[in-house]
């Protein structure tokens, strides 16, 4: 039996690691205490803490690190918070994100609040230097609406105590992430089951873009209806599509040219849906007399589109006065409430693109 090989001094780093395990625990760091341990002056750290672009950036990295690491959150943020919420769109371009900023503004007012908007260029997790403008204009709140943060952008928002909430997660937010949705796999079971009760077999769809949430389930809701009805679900009949007019026509086109052309189809949102009333008007086909279509959103251009558009209402006007009360509520309760996912009921809306397939 081998005699115990002595201790090594612990040295530094592991003081310093088993402080940061200590602090960790305890979440009882001070900010001089973090200068100390990284080496730097309490003014830096709070030059990070405020999104100062004067520091270094090695130095920023190892505050960030270390605030992390300790769990820190800024004391007394209600008062040192701007009177404003950050709105931030993947993409800010149609009628949808409109609907979504009237929904925002209408509890930012109540609240004496403005309302900032941004946009992520296409990219579904917003950039450091995004992060980093968030941190120093110190909003009330963030809501980022088909989009996340990843773990480094969560960890800046929650150091400074700045709440957040995902409206319609592009994937899965995880457990620990306030979210408001809607019920899209139910959306797109009532829509499709709508087009199979009034006699059509051979219903096409329209997708969103694969890596989003809500275009997968509204599919899946699609798959369902087909399954309970006993009609077999053709992926020759199912196009890929990007929630844009353009995607609309240009699948439209491919499903209506088909030798056995779907005689009705589930577009996965109503400017797709208007993208299929151009590709039919192209090809000759009469709504509903030759094709039926079906959308959803339900934007105000539905109800005035010739023949007026059948599809499913998402409350998106709702969804954004729910995220906007539940990111001020998160601020008020510095970040201490469970965090929630809330889905708002979607409803099929009946109206003259839908009808009996032609004989």
């Amino acid at each position: 039996m081998n005699p115990a090989k002595p201790s090594k001094p612990m040295g530094t780093q592991g003081t310093r690691t088993a402080a940061r395990s200590t602090a960790r625990s305890t979440q009882t760091a001070t900010l001089a205490e973090i200068a100390r341990e990284a080496g730097v002056s309490a003014p830096t750290v709070s030059k990070v803490l405020n999104g100062r672009a004067d520091v270094a950036p090695a130095t920023r990295t190892r505050v960030e690190e270390l605030l992390r690491a300790y769990g820190y959150r800024r004391r007394r943020a209600e008062a040192t918070r701007s009177p404003v919420i950050d709105l931030v769109f993947h993409e800010l371009e149609s009628a949808w994100a409109m609907e979504v900023i009237r929904g925002v503004e209408n509890v930012a007012r109540d609240e004496g609040l403005s309302v900032v908007l941004s946009e992520s260029a296409g990219r579904l997790t917003p950039g450091r230097t995004w992060a980093d403008q968030v941190a120093a204009r110190r909003p009330h709140g963030v809501i980022l609406v088909l989009s996340g943060l990843d773990e480094s952008g969560r960890a800046l928002l929650t150091s400074r105590s700045i709440p957040f909430v995902v409206m319609d997660p592009a994937g899965d937010p995880g457990d620990d992430v306030p979210s408001i949705g809607a019920t899209n796999w139910h959306g797109g079971l009532a829509a499709t089951r709508h087009l199979v009760e009034l006699g059509h077999t051979r219903i096409g769809a329209i997708s969103g873009p694969s890596r989003m949430m809500c275009s997968r389930a509204r599919v899946d809701g699609y798959r369902a209806a087909l399954e309970t009805a006993g009609l077999p679900v053709d992926p020759g009949l199912i196009r890929p599509g990007n929630f844009h007019h353009d995607s609309g026509y240009r699948a439209g086109l491919e499903l209506l040219r088909l030798p056995d052309r779907p005689t009705a189809v589930f577009a996965g949102n109503d400017l797709q849906a208007l993208g299929l009333y151009e590709a039919a008007r192209e090809l000759g086909l009469r709504i509903p007399e030759d094709l039926s279509v079906v959308g959803f959103d339900d934007l105000p251009v539905a109800r005035w589109v010739g023949p007026p558009l059948t599809t499913v209402r998402q409350p998106l006007t709702e969804m954004a006065e729910a995220a906007a009360k539940l990111v001020l509520e998160l601020g008020r309760a510095q970040g201490a409430s469970a965090a929630t996912r809330v889905e708002l009921a979607t409803s099929l809306v009946v109206r003259s693109s839908t009808g009996a397939p032609p004989a």
